[in-house]
């Protein structure tokens, strides 16, 4: 168990993303090829490494996603992507424009109007468990470019926003480990994938959309979109597929990066007991969650004079009050968000975790499977 565990550290950490860099300095070659392990029982310890194997596959695939440029990875080529998964066994199904306005998804319509990529949202499924047993559901957000739309982000804050669809990557990576491993688990993972940009026929601070759950929504910062593509994700997971608990991960916020740093992501959530399994879970798994407050005081911060809600609220509190934003689309479904803008990108090497993209959120949701929704 120790050498299985060592050699997928070993796996985690020799990755690099270099595909696009031709120059190269002979010492920036240097890449660990080989790692010979000299144990007592060599076929228990293969055993072992087997799945941890698979799941370091699918960080390595999500990793790749977040770390492409915006000119490669767009909705239409994520979505491409996500399909090869299908040889892992996954059922992988892609909703474009017209089938989400049948859905009646203008809140997630409304941030892609101003590109010339369409959006599109992908839905994947892994049957483990018995037949007709509720799954667990992921959900992502995977705003592949985001600008700011009209409410432009300065040239520095746009300059890493290739990885605002890290959540999305998550999701894909969580599905790819579970399917690579041979889960016993029933799971779904649900992402909306947009493209965030300024035009013509950008949506303008001060529209007023009608989400999927009808209720409508008066965008005030098209910069807010993370949290208007997630509502209707969110609203169509829960309605066609009647989870037993939905998790998204996003990027949600900078406003979480102040709070937490780059050490945790910020976990909220209506279940106490599903607040207690990603804490536990995510300190085993490394990848570690801190519960911050959800209550009507902030949530009556989002009350529209013209709409149900409006996108943003005073100008504190910024990450809950994304959450509350997201909290009014999920019902009584037990969920949890996670908001991973501190964690999904590292500016520096880290143990397991080479400087890029980090690939956070699938060795926590993969441990939160194994150990509840398992068997």
């Amino acid at each position: 168990r120790a050498a299985a565990h060592m050699a997928y550290g070993a796996r985690l950490r020799a990755y690099r993303f270099d595909k696009y860099r031709t120059k190269r300095k002979k010492e920036e070659l240097s890449k660990l090829d080989r790692v010979v392990f000299m144990v007592a029982d060599s076929a228990t310890a293969r055993q072992a490494f087997a799945p941890l194997d698979k799941v370091a596959d699918a960080i390595c695939f999500a990793r790749d996603l977040v770390a492409e440029p915006p000119n490669v990875i767009y909705p239409e080529s994520m979505a491409a992507r996500v399909r090869t998964l299908t040889r892992l066994g996954l059922a992988v199904e892609v909703l474009g424009v017209k089938e989400m306005r049948k859905l009646g998804m203008g809140s997630l319509l409304g941030v892609a109007q101003g590109s010339t990529h369409d959006p599109r949202v992908v839905v994947m499924r892994w049957n483990g468990a018995a037949r007709g047993k509720a799954p667990i559901a992921f959900i992502g957000k995977g705003v592949t470019f985001d600008s700011g739309g009209l409410s432009l982000k300065t040239s520095k804050g746009m300059e890493d926003m290739k990885w605002d669809m890290a959540g999305s990557a998550a999701v894909v990576g969580t599905m790819a480990a579970l399917a690579g491993r041979r889960a016993k688990a029933n799971a779904v993972g649900v992402i909306g994938l947009v493209e965030n940009m300024p035009s013509g026929t950008a949506q303008r601070p001060g529209d007023v959309v009608t989400s999927a759950s009808g209720q409508t929504i008066e965008v005030l910062n098209t910069d807010a979109e993370g949290r208007l593509v997630l509502a209707d994700v969110l609203w169509y997971c829960q309605d066609r597929f009647k989870p037993v608990a939905m998790i998204d991960l996003a990027t949600l916020t900078g406003a979480i990066i102040m709070a937490l740093g780059h050490e945790n992501a910020g976990l909220f959530t209506n279940s106490d007991e599903l607040s207690d399994s990603l804490l536990k879970a995510g300190q085993s798994a490394g990848e570690r969650v801190w519960r911050m407050p959800l209550a009507e005081s902030y949530d009556k911060q989002i009350n529209s004079d013209i709409a149900d809600m409006k996108n943003i609220g005073e100008g504190n509190a910024g990450s809950i009050i994304g959450a509350q934003f997201l909290k009014r689309f999920v019902n009584d479904v037990p969920w949890a968000h996670l908001d991973i803008a501190g964690v999904a990108w590292s500016k520096k090497d880290a143990p397991t975790v080479p400087k890029g993209a980090t690939g956070w959120g699938i060795r926590l949701l993969d441990r939160l499977v194994r150990d509840y929704y398992e068997g």
